[in-house]
């Protein structure tokens, strides 16, 4: 009835005696640009940044250790308590003395941020007998740390909800 086709030349569907023949090529062809648009779409989205703190650290010694960011919302334990009173923490690693933190869903108000560089990953920021910190520290606003730690109100920026990009620099 049917004369012998190669099935790996010509694709072939039937269709209530209707037969309708699709060379390879182009149903490769059609694939490939199925899976290429398909792959696209997700770059395409992750490219876009969702609204959020997006904080860039800049000046990190070496890759030992990870990094903290700690989100305030208040002026309690800010900044040497990070881990019992920060709102937000974010603990990531450096990749080739690079590091950045994303704080996403975070709702607008007034906060303050410490990043610290903990290098042996003790979960503090380390200092010597007379207090100084023997690891890296920074502060959003660039609050400079003189002879004490800055205020929360030295520190504090108004965050409206969309999306902010921080660069905090660290001091050693």
């Amino acid at each position: 009835m049917y004369e012998s086709i190669k099935r790996n030349s010509v694709l072939f569907f039937t269709f209530q005696n209707i037969r309708i023949t699709i060379p390879m090529g182009v149903c490769c062809l059609a694939l490939l640009a199925a899976l290429v648009f398909a792959n696209l779409l997700p770059t395409a989205s992750a490219q876009s940044t969702c609204p959020g703190l997006h904080v860039k650290i800049l000046n990190i010694r070496n890759s030992t250790g990870n990094v903290a960011c700690a989100l305030f919302e208040s002026p309690d334990g800010f900044p040497r308590e990070y881990l019992h009173f920060a709102t937000n923490i974010i603990v990531t690693k450096i990749r080739d003395t690079q590091a950045s933190c994303h704080f996403l869903g975070i709702p607008p108000g007034t906060y303050a941020l410490v990043v610290v560089h903990d290098e042996n990953m003790d979960g503090k920021l380390d200092s010597n007998w007379l207090g100084a910190p023997k690891e890296g520290y920074g502060f959003s606003n660039e609050a400079k740390a003189r002879f004490s730690a800055p205020s929360f109100s030295d520190a504090s920026f108004v965050y409206d909800g969309r999306n902010l990009e921080l660069t905090i620099s660290l001091h050693y």
